[in-house]
């Protein structure tokens, strides 16, 4: 699906409302309320009618959309240009391509932002990497130690040939780290690489992962890749992705906060992990349509 392909197939507000009854009820419309069969009202803006519980409802209550006066027409122009920037989109570019407020389009890219978390995310297992970064601005002359500590760690998990992860976490500490293994990471998993940071031996302790399933990569001997026998022990894929994740910072967003930090995440994780679905369109917005509602007060809480 190409911009222009968006432009001239969801042309109208009857068209895009058709797209996402498809998604949201594929096997025919029933009640929000109590799940039975609805009759249409008005076919301008679809409003459904349930007859058993005295229920109207349209395609986008009680959904992302809820209460949004912006057409549906940008509302779909905006989800392909999130979905299909490798490196993100920030809302001042959105507000310049489709002509609204900066206040719009910044309410706008955090609610397709969390249509984008996911819910339900399977252990990983296989061969897994883990590594920790470090996301903030710049200090300048006042030691390593200081630096880190005015940044933001994330976390990135990734299973070779999966799913990729990231987490905003408070520290990275054996503590935290092993958390994210046990809610993360399945008990079966072959093996787990990490640089050598002295947290994870710990980590790995207390998330139950044996010592033979945690191999290590030293880059302080500037090791980057070793070959033990049939395996490659590299930190190198989540490192990459850690990469993408840096540049949307620097390059497309330029400047976010901590409170959102996570939103932004689950956004470089929904992509990246659907950068070769064809569909990404289609899927972005059926999360859209299943996601529940984001108010402005609670975004901004």
């Amino acid at each position: 699906m190409t911009l222009v392909d968006v432009i001239n197939l969801f042309d109208t507000d009857e068209k895009c409302r058709e797209l996402l009854v498809r998604l949201r009820w594929p096997n025919g419309v029933e009640c929000l309320r109590c799940h039975g069969p609805v009759a249409e009202l008005a076919t301008v803006k679809q409003l459904f009618y349930c007859k058993a519980c005295d229920y109207q409802f349209t395609v986008t209550a009680s959904t992302i959309f809820n209460d949004s006066h912006l057409p549906l027409q940008k509302w779909f122009l905006a989800t392909l240009l999130l979905c299909e920037a490798r490196k993100g989109m920030s809302a001042n570019q959105i507000k310049r391509t489709l002509g609204v407020s900066y206040k719009t389009a910044w309410y706008l890219c955090h609610r397709i932002r969390a249509a984008m978390k996911e819910v339900d995310q399977p252990m990983l297992d296989g061969v897994v990497e883990m590594d920790e970064t470090y996301v903030g601005g710049k200090q300048i002359g006042k030691g390593v130690q200081f630096g880190k500590d005015q940044k933001e760690v994330v976390i990135g998990i990734r299973q070779r040939g999966g799913e990729l992860r990231f987490f905003h976490a408070e520290d990275a500490k054996s503590g935290t780290l092993a958390k994210y293994i046990k809610e993360n990471v399945s008990t079966d998993v072959d093996v787990i690489v990490t640089d050598e940071f002295t947290g994870y031996p710990k980590a790995m302790i207390e998330a139950g992962v044996r010592d033979v399933k945690h191999r290590k990569v030293n880059h302080s001997a500037k090791e980057y890749v070793r070959y033990d026998t049939d395996l490659c022990v590299s930190t190198n894929t989540v490192e990459s992705a850690f990469s993408l994740l840096k540049r949307g910072i620097i390059g497309s967003w330029h400047r976010i906060s901590a409170k959102h930090l996570a939103a932004y995440l689950d956004e470089m994780t929904f992509r990246f992990n659907r950068r070769k679905n064809s569909n990404l369109f289609l899927d972005t917005l059926r999360h859209m349509v299943t996601a529940p509602v984001l108010t402005f007060e609670k975004l901004t809480a």
